[in-house]
């Protein structure tokens, strides 16, 4: 069991989650308001490839893929932001699980997926 404290519109819970033996990717940090990285062109979503990575990135709930961060060949490092997912209305980036290469990217934005589909691979 963790537990976290948890601020949402100036209310302070507590909350105690209970792990499990099956986690397919950390759950990333909500983001402190920052400044916005400068815009890069807009990255190619690749079908489902063939030359797919060894390193699974799952969807931690359903959600509708709201962009894409990384692209096919981009070397990222563990935490670095892969996409990010609209869950619930909240914008939720899902992150590599660690260092490798992005292999391939395995949906669009827009698309609606589940919870465990797999969204990208890494080498």
């Amino acid at each position: 069991m963790k537990s976290y404290t948890i601020t949402v519109n100036g209310n302070v819970y507590d909350v105690t989650v209970e792990e499990n033996g099956s986690v397919s990717a950390p759950a990333a940090a909500p983001r402190r308001a920052a400044a916005p990285a400068a815009p890069a062109a807009a990255p190619k979503a690749a079908a489902p490839a063939g030359g797919a990575g060894n390193v699974k990135i799952e969807a931690g709930a359903a959600g509708k893929v709201f962009k894409i961060e990384a692209s096919v060949g981009q070397a990222v490092k563990k935490g670095d932001a892969v996409l990010v997912l609209e869950i619930m209305k909240m914008e939720t980036p899902v992150v590599a699980p660690q260092d490798g290469t992005v292999a391939s990217i395995n949906v669009n934005v827009g698309d609606m997926v589940e919870a465990g589909a797999l969204l990208a691979t890494l080498n």
